[in-house]
This record gives C-alpha cells, sequence and structure tokens, in this order.
C-alpha cells in the first residue's frame, strides 16, 4: 500500500522536522555558552572588571539551568537495558549522549513524538485576545491563529519578577531573556517527555529568531492547546458527577506521574491555577516545577514531607533514597486541594461509602496511587451500570404514565441544587426508575422528561418540574407524569 507508506514517512519526517526544531534551540544555546565563554576568556579584565565578573556569574546561572534540562534528554532506561539503579550519569557522559545521540534517538522515533505543525510560521497574522495568567516567570496570552483557531502561548513575562531580579543582578537584558527562558526551554521538553490525555497538548513552539516572524526578534514563545483556568468556585457549585470527573482525571494524571518516562514526577508547586479544562477534561498546563528526583536520605527523619497541618514521614531506603515521596506528595496535595471540597458534598447515596474510604486513605496515606485509582474506577464503574440503585423498588416506576415521543410545553419549573440548568431542575440520571425515585423526594415535581443528551458517564439528562400545559411531539424525549396528573394527549 503505497499510499499508506508516504503518510507514514510524511509524519516520521513532520516529527523530525519539529522536534529538530525543539532540540537545536537546546544546542543552539549550549554552543552560544561555548562561544561566550570563549570571547570572556579572551577578553581583558582591565576596563570593567565589575562588568566581567557579572558576565561570568550570569554564564555560570545559563550552565546551571542547561544542567537541569540536559538529563530528561537522556534515552529512556527501557530502551537501554537500563535499570532504574544504574542510570547514573556524569557530567561528561551526559554531554557526550547529547552531543551524538540524540539527533539518533530523533530519527529512531525513540521520543515517539506526535507534535502538530506548528512553529513560528504559525503565528503569523495572530491576534491576542486576554492575558490568561502572568506570575514570576511566565506570561500566558490566549491567541487566535489567522485560520480562527485559538491557542495558548507562553512567553516570557517580561515585567515579571524572576526578569526584574536578573537585570537588578547581571545588567544584562538577552542574558537575562535566555537565562529566564530556561523554565520555558525546561517546559517543552517536559511536555513532550510526558504526554498524556491528562496533560496539556504541546502543539509546537517559536523560538523567535532575530527579524523573524510571529514573535518579536530574539523571544520565545510554547504553543499549547487552549483550556479553560480552573474556576474552583464555579466547581463547587457543580452536580456531583462533573466534580467526580476533576478528581478522577486527576488520579488517572498522577498514577501516570508515579511511573513516568521520566520516573517518578512530582509537583512540587501544585495548586489548582496549574490546571486547566478541556472539553471538562482535566489538565495539567504547568510544568516548570515538576522534578523526576526523589530525595536522598540517611535516616527516615530526612523523609518527611511537612503540610501545613500534617506532617508524615516516610522510610528511607537502603539505597539512600526517599522511594514514594514524589508518589505521596501529590495524593496528599490533591486529598487537600480537590478531594476535599469536591467528592464527599451531595455523592450519591449508594456511594457514600467509597467516597468515604477514598477521602480517609488518601487523607492519611495509607493507599498509594494504584490502590486509589483503582478505587475511582471502582466508583465509576458503580456509577455508570447504575449498581449502586439496587435498593430502589423497581415498582416506583409504576406510578408514573410514560408518553414516548413527546415532549411538554408551558412548563412550570422549580429550582434544584446542584442543577445542569440555573432556569430549572435539571440533573443526570441512569435511568427512569431514579428519575422517578427523584421525582418523589422532590414536593414540587409532577412530572419529568428524560431528554436525548447524555453526560459523560453516558447517564440521561432529566428535567423536573411541577407542571406544564400541553404535550408537545419530540422523537428525542420520554415524559413521565404521576397518574394523577396525566394531561390529554393532543391528536395529531
Amino acid at each position: 500500500m503505497p499510499g499508506m507508506g508516504n503518510s507514514l514517512r510524511a509524519a516520521a519526517l513532520l516529527a523530525f522536522v519539529v522536534l529538530s526544531i525543539l532540540v537545536s534551540l537546546l544546542i543552539s544555546s549550549v554552543q552560544q555558552f561555548g562561544a561566550r565563554i570563549s570571547r570572556l576568556s579572551n577578553a581583558t579584565i582591565s576596563g570593567d572588571e565589575e562588568l566581567a565578573s557579572l558576565r561570568g556569574a550570569l554564564i555560570y546561572q545559563l550552565k546551571e539551568r542547561r544542567k537541569e534540562i540536559i538529563p530528561l534528554l537522556l534515552p529512556d532506561d527501557d530502551e537501554n537495558g537500563l535499570s532504574g539503579e544504574s542510570r547514573h550519569y556524569s557530567q561528561h557522559d551526559q554531554d557526550s549522549i547529547l552531543d551524538y545521540s540524540l539527533w539518533n534517538e530523533i530519527t529512531l522515533g525513540s521520543r515517539k513524538a506526535h507534535l502538530d505543525q506548528m512553529s513560528c510560521d504559525s503565528l503569523v497574522g495572530m491576534q491576542a485576545v486576554e492575558v490568561l495568567g502572568s506570575g514570576y516567570t511566565k506570561l500566558v496570552v490566549k491567541v487566535n491563529l489567522s485560520e480562527g483557531h485559538p491557542v495558548a502561548l507562553k512567553l516570557v513575562n517580561e515585567k515579571g519578577i524572576d526578569m526584574s531580579k536578573c537585570l537588578e543582578d547581571f545588567k544584562d537584558p538577552q542574558g537575562c531573556r535566555e537565562l529566564v527562558s530556561y523554565k520555558l526551554k525546561k517546559e517543552m521538553v517536559l511536555l513532550q517527555r510526558l504526554q498524556h490525555p491528562n496533560v496539556i497538548k504541546l502543539k509546537g513552539h517559536c523560538a523567535g529568531f532575530q527579524g523573524g516572524r510571529g514573535v518579536e526578534g530574539g523571544r520565545a514563545a510554547v504553543i499549547l492547546e487552549q483550556g479553560n483556568p480552573l474556576q474552583m468556585i464555579q466547581l463547587l457549585q457543580s452536580p456531583w458527577e462533573d466534580r467526580f470527573r476533576v478528581c478522577l482525571d486527576m488520579v488517572r494524571l498522577l498514577h501516570f506521574l508515579s511511573q513516568s518516562p521520566l520516573g517518578s514526577v512530582g509537583l512540587l508547586d501544585f495548586q489548582p491555577r496549574q490546571f486547566v479544562t478541556v472539553s471538562g477534561e482535566l489538565k495539567l498546563t504547568d510544568l516548570d516545577d515538576a522534578s523526576a528526583e526523589e530525595a536522598v536520605c540517611q535516616r527516615d527523619a530526612d523523609c518527611t514531607l511537612q503540610f501545613p497541618h500534617r506532617n508524615f514521614t516516610l522510610p528511607c531506603s537502603s539505597r539512600g533514597v526517599c522511594e514514594g515521596l514524589n508518589e505521596k506528595r501529590n495524593i496528599y496535595n490533591a486529598y487537600r486541594y480537590f478531594f476535599t471540597y469536591l467528592l464527599p458534598h451531595q455523592a450519591p447515596p449508594g456511594l457514600t461509602h467509597l467516597v468515604d474510604h477514598i477521602m480517609n486513605t488518601t487523607g492519611e496515606l495509607k493507599a498509594d496511587i494504584n490502590q486509589t485509582l483503582e478505587a475511582f474506577e471502582h466508583i465509576l464503574l458503580l456509577y455508570k451500570s447504575g449498581l449502586h440503585l439496587d435498593n430502589l423498588p423497581p415498582s416506583i416506576i409504576k406510578d408514573y404514565t410514560v408518553m414516548q415521543g413527546m415532549g411538554t410545553s408551558g412548563n412550570v419549573e422549580y429550582r434544584c441544587w446542584p442543577s445542569y440548568s440555573q432556569q430549572g431542575c435539571v440533573l443526570s440520571v441512569h435511568s427512569a426508575r431514579e428519575a422517578a425515585y427523584i421525582c418523589n423526594s422532590h414536593s414540587q415535581c409532577n412530572s419529568f422528561t428524560l431528554m436525548g443528551q447524555k453526560t459523560w458517564t453516558g447517564r440521561l439528562l432529566a428535567s423536573f418540574r411541577s407542571s406544564f400545559s400541553h404535550l408537545v411531539p419530540d422523537r428525542t424525549s420520554e415524559v413521565y407524569v404521576k397518574k394523577s396528573k396525566v394531561p390529554e394527549v393532543p391528536s395529531l
């Protein structure tokens, strides 16, 4: 099949080109460091010793940032037959692997890259829409590309604290921009290595060459899929099903990070602001403070996790490493920032004992991430299948008359909380039997309609009301009315 072969070759070429740009950015930076060192070594100190000293200190900082990124570019252990304990490269080994093996890794596809074709050219004609966020280091801007497609751009925050402090210390705008941009470069590599449905998708980047297009010369931008900032206040007012989804996505993410291609990854700056939602799915969007290093130790006291109201001490392993520290830190942060607020409130009665179990085990760090994920997936299975509703009497639906292929008009609505509609009472149900149970529990409810819409779990949306004036044809709906309130069906 020559067509398929051409497609595969084209896809491989695309991955090669985009990744070449990414890595060439890092390699060119390394080369620039060497050139700067050579120039500085040949420069005479006479004339401006202070400036030379500042440049030397800045170059040292640049080299330190480079050391943080290079280990992330090293080959995966499982691709080279290395165990976790044997992956300890010296600085010379790292430089050798970077210089001679990196291009081979890319051409052989060992990084399993699937980046979209976005670069500086993709940003030509873009329109900035709004600033999504700003911090010490980075600025995040929502832009519409020339074809109208929205993306998020991460840039160096020229007015941020990191840039201001660097300019104060080193008096070198270009060098400071390069130093501060290392967090962007590190994040690019991490997004490439940690691809997962619950990690924001890296769509490309622009190096911002001097005089180039798309981004002002000398500046870099990371191109990401567009997400919506996580609004905890809004989530607290959402149906339990949507809140459970956020927590489930979080656990799936942490499970992946516990055994990622880089090893166990800890999120050192764990805050709700580090996450966004894309079509309702939770995604981690800030990775520059992620760490794949487990703490070294000599005794158990060195493996203490400290939180505002709790401390936990893990055992120091025989290898002198606090094994599992990253995983435990992630779990407890998920508990205190997400589970505590989103999971227990208004959980379905048939699932409350399982939710309580999760809250106890994560709040006390008695379960690892595998056990936590298993507990969440079990709740999801019960919720989707309706098995948690076995105690509902089957006869409950007999109190209602059903009219298939019909909708209602002239509705008298009442509100319930939480509802998928602010104007009425719209809830998700597994079946008409559960909807009848809910209607019976609401003193205002005399009828409900099963609509054709479904939630992310496949459950039906049901609209509950006090009354309505008449029925209308609607092939996607079923109307259930308490038998004492059945109206006449209009003739068609």
